[in-house]
């Protein structure tokens, strides 16, 4: 008779004990008292109409691209400061190959991100060679990369805005992936049966207000989908713990670490290029000033998701779920006519409540007092 009898080493885990401990636990309470907030406070306001959800849906997209890379690497136990200056530098390299140099848009959007992901590289070349701290050598690159944004449209076109992108991406076959429209037929068969909201005046009387899904949200999803099948389905995925929860003991084991942060550094600047590339395909030119903060606002992201800033615990989801926050809150701000600026204030609040619990959560999973 086979014996059943528990291994006494071996402790139990309570279920609620096991809830607690999930990394996604603080964004879905985060995400559910949002929403709570908002559908009590800004209900009527017109933020929960199909407009108004592609609103903050847009905005949430726009966190969740760079927090999907900033995910994976803070689990990987680094940082990349240089996050929001390689959006916009590599916005801008888009907008001076394309419109001060002539080049195709397509040939200017793959050869900038061939120039984002090589900067990754070096980033992360430089940290694991150097054993200097990700922090010191992502905020070296902070500033390189923007005092060359800034440098380079002033030197070559004496501004630091560039436009006509639009214009410059007609009848481009790259342009569409990035600032297009998925599904627009189907919200025409919406808007002609009745079933949303159509324009009552002007030139687009009869046309619905909501014509699509921006591939900036297509985008989103898919990294958010690929980063948590690469985290919890793959051997990857466990290197990428194992690099961040302790690198000297996965080297024993065989884990290479070094090229696991490397490709981190790498898919982090691919997913701020991504970003980049859909922003300005969106307004149509180049700003020095794309991007300011996004670091900060990616890192916060992924810390209310369940990362630990030790490393080696995290959930894209979670994260995922911190950027749709963002978008929320941002938006809701405006639909319940409060002051916009109380945005930072309220990230400041939330990110020094995260922090709280991601502690009392490590705390439970290492036995610590």
């Amino acid at each position: 008779m086979a014996d059943t009898q528990t291994d006494e080493r071996v402790k139990e885990m309570s279920p609620i004990r096991r809830a607690l401990i999930r990394p996604e636990l603080g964004g879905i309470c985060g995400t559910i008292i949002v929403f709570l907030f908002f559908l009590s406070f800004a209900g009527d306001s017109g933020m929960f109409n199909i407009q108004g959800v592609m609103n903050w849906s847009v905005v949430s997209a726009q966190f969740m691209i760079i927090a999907v890379g900033a995910c994976l690497l803070m689990i990987a136990g680094e940082f990349d400061l240089s996050v929001g200056s390689m959006i916009g530098f590599s916005g801008m390299i888009i907008a001076l190959l394309t419109i001060t140099f002539g080049w195709p848009v397509w040939i200017a959007i793959i050869f900038t991100f061939a120039i984002c992901v090589a900067i990754g590289a070096l980033n992360g070349f430089i940290v694991i060679r150097t054993g200097l701290p990700s922090f010191i050598v992502s905020l070296a690159f902070l500033f390189i990369l923007r005092g060359f944004t800034i440098y380079l449209p002033q030197t070559l076109e004496r501004k630091t805005i560039i436009g006509g992108i639009k214009d410059a991406a007609q009848g481009d076959w790259l342009a569409p992936i990035f600032g297009g429209k998925i599904l627009g037929g189907f919200f025409v068969w919406l808007a002609d049966n009745g079933l949303i909201e159509t324009f009552e005046r002007g030139s687009r009387a009869g046309e619905p207000v909501v014509d699509g899904i921006p591939m900036l949200i297509v985008w989103a999803l898919g990294l958010v989908i690929f980063g948590h099948v690469l985290l919890t389905r793959t051997r990857f995925g466990n290197w990428i713990f194992a690099a961040g929860g302790d690198a000297q003991a996965a080297r024993y084991v065989g884990v290479p670490v070094n090229r696991v942060k490397i490709l981190m550094f790498m898919f982090t600047a691919f997913c701020a290029c991504v970003f980049a590339t859909a922003q300005v395909m969106e307004f149509g030119s180049a700003g020095a000033d794309r991007g300011l903060l996004k670091e900060f606002e990616a890192i916060i992201a992924v810390v209310i998701g369940g990362a630990l800033l030790t490393g080696g615990y995290g959930s894209v989801i979670g994260a995922a779920l911190g950027a749709l926050i963002f978008g929320v809150v941002q938006q809701g701000l405006f639909f319940a006519g409060v002051e916009s600026s109380l945005f930072r204030v309220f990230l400041g609040i939330l990110l020094l409540l995260a922090v709280v619990l991601n502690t009392y959560i490590r705390r439970l999973i290492t036995g610590e007092k």
